[in-house]
């Protein structure tokens, strides 16, 4: 995927859906977004996920920070924090009624497009140990495991993949 300030996904074409990069207008947005897709963890950990402590303001001003919008809509949100070595995932966020239909997996590749063209060739993230059905689906597209290490009474795991030139 060529990386720009916008680029179209696909769609038809009443529903072409558009990856931008966040304004700090969208900060609201990023918010709202985040704190709906992670609030079905709340009582599997007992707190806040991370993403939903987060500043997004301040994400947006330092970072790269994308949305995925419908027309005026915003339906997801990624968030990656460009490392040395690699780029992290720090969040991905999709509003729970638009959730089953692939733009988690949209935003995934896009990350991984963005974390070439940063000159890298691995993402990271990393997810909770409880939270299963992020590790099953990263493990499904390529994620592998680097290790664990303990988090305000549960497991983060960390995960990687190594990008190929295709």
């Amino acid at each position: 995927m060529k990386s720009q300030s916008s680029n179209e996904l696909g769609g038809t074409p009443r529903h072409v859906w558009l990856v931008r990069k966040a304004i700090p207008a969208d900060a609201q947005s990023v918010r709202e977004i985040t704190d709906l897709a992670y609030a079905r963890y709340l009582p599997l950990l007992g707190r806040k996920p991370q993403p939903m402590t987060a500043d997004h303001q301040a994400m947006i001003a330092e970072h790269a920070v994308w949305v995925l919008a419908q027309g005026e809509r915003t339906l997801a949100v990624l968030e990656l924090i460009d490392e040395p070595d690699c780029t992290l995932i720090y969040s991905i966020a999709v509003r729970p009624e638009d959730q089953k239909h692939g733009f988690g997996r949209r935003l995934l590749a896009w990350a991984e497009s963005e974390a070439t063209r940063a000159g890298h060739n691995r993402v990271r993230l990393y997810t909770n140990a409880l939270m299963e059905d992020n590790l099953r689906l990263y493990s499904r597209l390529g994620y592998r495991e680097t290790g664990r290490e303990p988090y305000k009474g549960s497991t983060l795991v960390h995960m990687a993949k190594t990008l190929t030139d295709s």
